[in-house]
């Protein structure tokens, strides 16, 4: 069993039908970061194990999550739970670490259309993977959101940003204890109705996204 932690805020439009689409062998952690739009009560109906998390912050939601996980099989899962990802393109990812060929395994966004990434959003994106391509050997190209990785790897890194700055500290954090990464072309579709992005749905959260990535890259 790999586990598959769903960080959320206000994410219960999207809920049903994501858990629903979730690959055999996979099980769903919704981690509740202070939603009140009646997420865990969904998460909860779509057979889902949830937890709740009272600080705030993507990082935060995380890593409660993976401290919730117990796969069978040492591999957890991160990805958004806002509808804009195919769960079944999760073992694409996590196959690569159950194997040993690489530490870890991350999604790069391939938007299905030209809308559903905007272009603020995308140019700061690009500005970030390009000074992180600069500063460490990693050859990636996207800080995005899905993942995959062995547990015990994960928590032994010691990531301590509990906001936006969480995936670029556990990507430097990868390049300095030696890691493998490989980045795995992933869909990214609009999300689902109802919702609305922290980061890319404003300027204002594209904005705080890269203060917080700018500060864990100025460390």
């Amino acid at each position: 069993m790999t586990d598959v932690v769903l960080p959320c805020r206000n994410e219960a439009p999207a809920l049903p039908g994501l858990l629903t689409r979730i690959p055999a062998g996979y099980r769903a952690i919704v981690v509740d970061n202070g939603s009140n739009d009646g997420t865990a009560e969904v998460a909860h109906a779509h057979g889902a194990e949830v937890i709740s998390v009272a600080e705030p912050g993507y990082g935060a939601a995380v890593h409660a999550g993976v401290l919730a996980a117990a796969p069978a099989d040492g591999v957890v899962c991160v990805m958004d739970a806002d509808g804009s990802f195919d769960p079944a393109q999760l073992p694409a990812l996590a196959d690569h670490v159950r194997t040993g060929q690489v530490h870890l395994a991350t999604g790069r966004r391939r938007p299905v259309d030209r809308k559903v990434w905007p272009l603020h959003a995308r140019a700061a994106n690009a500005v970030l993977a390009h000074r992180l391509r600069r500063t460490t050997g990693l050859r990636v190209h996207d800080i995005g959101p899905m993942r995959a990785v062995r547990r015990d790897d994960l928590l032994a890194l010691g990531l301590t940003d509990r906001r936006f700055g969480y995936p670029l500290e556990l990507l430097i954090a990868a390049d300095r204890a030696g890691w493998r990464v490989v980045e795995v072309d992933v869909d990214y579709h609009p999300r689902a109705a109802g919702t609305r992005s922290k980061v890319t749905g404003t300027l204002l959260g594209t904005a705080r996204a890269v203060r917080d990535m700018s500060t864990v890259l100025a460390r």
